[in-house]
């Protein structure tokens, strides 16, 4: 008898799962609530919709992200492969046109012979071999019914998506090309992948103490009373409360960045990546904000730069929930109190689209494996999938927080290695090798089966 499995959720977990399972022989119902009951940050109906920013972090082999990336690659996922056939001109990040990329996610998924996508809203937790991937905003009805299943208090933290702009909005006789640290700068194609909006010190001065004046959008209920920021997706207006040059030491710093108007590099500078194949978006990257609209945009085009910029999208913050995972997860993803039960994506707290899309990878293979009685999946923990999982199931459980892929999280090396650069290769190293070494006894990397043709 062919398995069956039920995944709840249509994001980049639910729908990593989803292939990864539908490939290996059996059979996935994947349930996503859009556009029956929307979200407060989702666009469109599409599977793995891309909602805050657009970049899915560094590409170089001996960073954090990068090796992740390499590793899911390995593993043969559809996101990470589908992102960089997407993939916009971003320096050494992998930044991807969301609504191309979203759009044949979409067409994959729903395509596949033995996927069902049903679009309808779960509000109880399904008997049978289930994958929670319901995301940071998981409805209220179901998040209810996770919280009596685990019997736990569930956390919160609040992340805020940065203003989009219409480039040709842009004024350039201010505004200039340049990705950090590149000799040239200037307003032709090839002048760097980054737009700046550079400031003098009295620019940013005005510009912070708006910042912390504008109305911001009030918080009630138990939303009020949980308040608390992710220090890696920070509302710029929480960074500016901690001191006058704190946007300047973040989003706003300038290094790396040279004026061509003054040769010099500026005090701080706004930088504006690129968010669609056409060219004509630019999202404010590090800019998450939750200042009322209205205020809002007057602040924003205190920018240099952008007075009379036209803004598709402006910044808002909602709300994301994540379980105690600590506490309630194997390093495998199955729920310690129900073998059959597996967690996805961010609700788990792996923070970002690679941690995201790593869950729904590691949760799709082994809940088939699960079922079929083989061993788990319990990656070394010399590879980022598996420090990252490491880290998620052995923090400490009353200040457990979400965690992003780091190079932190890997053992240390046994002979010391000098220098950063010289140290992350060696760790790089050791992942791809001990990847390699892990999978030919435990999983291997499936390309096609059961008719299935990728």
């Amino acid at each position: 008898m062919t398995e069956t499995v039920t995944i709840i959720g249509g994001g980049l977990a639910g729908s990593e799962a989803a292939w990864q399972i539908a490939n290996r022989g059996a059979r996935v119902h994947l349930f996503e609530m859009r556009p029956v009951r929307g979200t407060e940050a989702h666009t469109s109906d599409r599977l793995a919709e891309l909602v805050c920013s657009n970049s899915m972090g560094s590409t170089l082999p001996d960073r954090a992200l990068g090796i992740l990336k390499q590793e899911l690659l390995r593993l043969d996922s559809l996101i990470i492969r589908t992102a960089f056939k997407h993939a916009l001109p971003a320096g050494a990040a992998l930044a991807v046109s969301r609504d191309d990329f979203s759009a044949e996610i979409t067409a994959a998924i729903s395509h596949h012979p033995a996927i069902t996508v049903h679009r309808e809203e779960i509000t109880e937790i399904p008997s049978g071999p289930v994958i929670l991937a319901t995301g940071p905003l998981t409805s209220p009805a179901l998040t209810a019914q996770i919280q009596a299943l685990t019997g736990q208090r569930h956390l919160y933290f609040y992340d805020a998506m940065a203003p989009i702009v219409i480039a040709d909005s842009i004024d350039y006789t201010v505004a200039f090309r340049q990705s950090r640290y590149d000799q040239d700068s200037g307003q032709g194609e090839e002048a760097g992948d980054y737009i700046n909006c550079p400031f003098n010190k009295e620019e940013y001065i005005a510009f912070v103490e708006a910042v912390i004046e504008a109305p911001k959008i009030e918080l009630k209920g138990v939303d009020q009373e949980l308040e608390r920021y992710f220090e890696g997706c920070m509302p710029i207006e929480a960074l500016a409360s901690r001191g006058i040059k704190s946007l300047s030491f973040g989003p706003m710093r300038p290094v790396g960045l040279r004026d061509p108007r003054t040769g010099r590099r500026p005090y701080a500078a706004v930088q504006l990546r690129q968010d669609n194949v056409a060219g004509t978006l630019y999202n404010m990257v590090g800019f998450q904000t939750n200042m009322k609209w209205g205020a809002q945009e007057t602040v924003l085009r205190m920018i240099p730069g952008l007075a009379q910029a036209e803004f598709v999208r402006l910044g808002q913050m909602h709300r994301n929930t994540f379980i105690n995972s600590p506490t309630l997860l194997h390093p495998t993803l199955q729920f310690k109190e129900r073998a059959d039960l597996f967690f996805a994506g961010q609700i788990t707290g792996t923070e970002g689209y690679v941690g995201s899309t790593m869950g729904g990878l590691v949760a799709g293979i082994n809940i088939l494996r699960h079922l079929r009685g083989e061993p788990l999946l319990e990656f070394p923990r010399t590879t980022m999938i598996g420090a990252l999982l490491y880290y998620i199931t052995h923090a400490d459980p009353a200040s457990f927080q979400p965690m992003k892929a780091a190079m932190g999280l890997f053992p240390s090396l046994e002979t010391e290695v000098r220098g950063k650069r010289a140290r992350y290769g060696s760790y790089a190293e050791r992942a791809a090798a001990d990847l390699e070494a892990y999978l030919p006894q435990s999983v291997p990397v499936i390309t096609q089966n059961a008719g299935f043709a990728l």
